[in-house]
């Protein structure tokens, strides 16, 4: 049985290593960009955090929630490192869950998937982008510049929108919807936020870990905890990305309140900064040793504190208001960063639209999709790449098995 698969991103290859377990099975990956796998060596800052131990309990986002629990429960992270152990991969796991390759190198993991897909059922055709698809008697027909390909079951695996630069499209939207399907609005998430306030500017490169909670019209919305980065343009880094789903997506007042240090109380903060009175100090040194310098003295700035001002000349009312600025400084926030930066699409096609056992089109027999052109989206931290896997080898088997 021929089976095409358009896309070789990570579904896509994980789609064709699992329909190639046949041997009768012709499996033909195609690729509109000049190599395989682009975006996957950019996902974790290059390193490429594969995986996350906590996916199979959950992590996922959609209009219909649940979707993904079947294809991961079948192939969840622990049989997932174990597949990757058996293409030659090392990897190692972070006490959060994130997985990453032991050689901290992104290109381990694509190294390891080429040299898998070099079967002798399996074609990859790179630089070919399929403009369109007809359906057939015997199954399909990919139009692709002036070539044409038949095949009987044909996976698509386009992924996302996200990360136009590295390759994201529309394209598997659109085939899919030319064959019946629908689509949900698209929106960027894993992705920066950007801030009216000027002070952001000053504190450019500054990373911090903290507690991050975005709040609309005054009312948390979403929160987390961990590292955060300044950009000359708002907010960024893990903490971020884990809060940005749907950021700024509807009118109202925005903000994202921090806390630099979730661990340590008020009380305790207060009391540290009053001992600090016996220091001969100015107010600019008031958080050294606490927080980065930059931050400490714009919090400092914030509080109304000026930075020539002696630390023993500061009454209760400043250390507190110095504390509230460490505890729950507030940053405006304007929008998310677009498609460019971000890191996964949120929305996609309509999941009520396949079988979630199989990943197989309820509309177009012999039509299958999975990763992110879908609409399943996952936290940061390796949930999405955890999906793209799950999905794709269970697009690949059911593709390849004979039907009667």
């Amino acid at each position: 049985m021929k089976i095409a698969i358009i896309g070789g991103g990570a579904s896509g290859m994980a789609a064709a290593l699992a329909a190639a377990e046949k041997s009768e099975n012709s499996v033909v990956l195609l690729e509109r960009q000049a190599r395989l796998g682009r975006k996957l060596q950019a996902t974790g800052n290059g390193r490429c955090n594969l995986s996350n131990l906590h996916a199979a309990a959950g992590g996922y986002h959609g209009d219909q929630p649940s979707f993904w629990e079947y294809a991961i429960s079948k192939f969840p992270p622990e049989s997932t490192l174990d597949w990757f152990r058996g293409l030659g991969l090392f990897t190692v796991a972070e006490p959060s869950g994130r997985v990453y390759p032991y050689s901290d190198q992104a290109n381990s993991v694509l190294d390891v998937l080429r040299f898998a897909l070099e079967k002798p059922n399996i074609q990859v055709k790179l630089g070919a982008e399929v403009e369109k698809i007809k359906k057939t008697a015997q199954g399909f027909q990919l139009e692709f510049g002036e070539d044409t390909l038949d095949c009987q079951k044909l996976i698509v695996a386009c992924g996302g929108l996200a990360g136009t630069k590295l390759g994201g499209t529309m394209s598997g939207y659109k085939l899919l919807r030319s064959l019946g399907h629908r689509c949900t609005r698209l929106r960027p998430t894993l992705v920066q936020l950007k801030t009216a306030w000027g002070g952001v500017v000053g504190l450019k490169g500054v990373r911090a870990n903290c507690r991050a909670e975005i709040l609309r019209d005054g009312t948390p919305m979403q929160s987390s905890q961990g590292e955060l980065q300044f950009t000359e343009y708002g907010l960024s880094g893990p903490v971020i990305f884990e809060i940005s789903r749907d950021v700024c997506q509807q009118k109202g007042d925005w903000c994202c309140r921090l806390d630099f240090l979730p661990e340590i109380g008020e009380d305790a903060l207060f009391a540290e900064l009053c001992r600090r009175k016996t220091t001969a100090l100015p107010a600019s040194e008031l958080f050294t040793g606490i927080l980065h310098n930059r931050l400490g003295r714009v919090l400092a700035q914030a509080a109304g504190i000026s930075g020539q001002t002696p630390i023993a000349a500061l009454d209760d009312a400043a250390l507190r208001e110095a504390v509230r600025m460490v505890k729950r400084f507030e940053v405006s926030l304007t929008e998310p960063l677009g498609m460019d930066s971000a890191q996964v699409t949120a929305g996609g096609i309509l999941t009520n639209e396949f079988d979630n056992t199989t990943m197989e089109s309820k509309l177009v027999p012999g039509l299958f999709a999975c990763g992110e052109v879908l609409d399943v989206d996952g936290d940061c931290g390796g949930y999405n790449l955890q999906w793209a896997w799950s999905s794709g080898r269970l697009a690949g088997l059911s593709a390849g098995k004979e039907t009667v």
